[in-house]
């Protein structure tokens, strides 16, 4: 018999293939979703491959997906050309379509649980340092990521340009997306203080 978790692991696996098949057919450009795919396959390799020796919690698995789901939308589309960004540009007046801007802040409000998570597992990390460490780690990223695609789109793939940045034009583009995970990591920071407040209370215990 599969344990719930395991049914839960296998779920979430099977969503984030069989999604990804979906978004696949008729992406708007296909070597910008190529491109953008590389990363989140590394990761989803990475998890299945160490699952057994760092688990991680469930929460942490589906806060994953949850962002890999987004960004598998973001890449079929480009983010620039997401129907649901054009959808907040004319409900709120924006002056672009701003679902990268969503994503980023996703990144850090959707994965800064699970880092915090792999600092406990691996490194074995405890008490304020996790937090502090939970809550820079999105930001590196952010601009490692920032980094990573201005290399690719110069080097690897030049003719995309703004199409694969995604910058729509803003000069500001990088630091507004690495502003905007910022602000999702120090949300969540704060909600994994709250969360571990309450189970203090009850005796329980999330991230110590």
């Amino acid at each position: 018999m599969v344990s719930p978790n395991k049914l839960l692991l296998k779920g979430l696996l099977a969503w984030y293939v069989l999604f990804s098949v979906w978004m696949a057919i008729d992406p708007v450009d296909r070597q910008n979703w190529v491109l953008a795919n590389v990363l989140p396959v590394l990761l989803v390799g990475v998890l299945v491959a160490t699952h057994r020796k760092f688990p991680f919690s469930n929460v942490s698995y589906v806060l994953i997906t949850l962002f890999l789901t987004l960004h598998t939308i973001g890449v079929h589309y480009t983010y620039a050309q997401v129907p649901f960004g054009y959808w907040m540009e004319a409900a709120f007046e924006l002056h672009r379509n701003h679902f990268d801007r969503v994503v980023h802040f996703c990144f850090g409000l959707l994965l800064t649980y699970p880092m915090g998570e792999a600092f406990v597992l691996i490194a074995n990390v405890r008490g304020v340092l996790v937090y502090y460490l939970s809550l820079i780690t999105p930001l590196g990223l952010s601009g490692v990521w920032e980094i990573l695609e201005s290399w690719v789109a110069q080097v690897v793939s030049p003719q995309l340009g703004d199409a694969y940045l995604g910058s729509q034009g803003d000069v500001w583009d990088a630091q507004k997306d690495m502003a905007a995970a910022f602000y999702g990591a120090i949300l969540c920071v704060l909600l994994m203080i709250a969360i571990r407040r309450w189970y203090q209370r009850s005796g329980r215990l999330l991230i110590t």
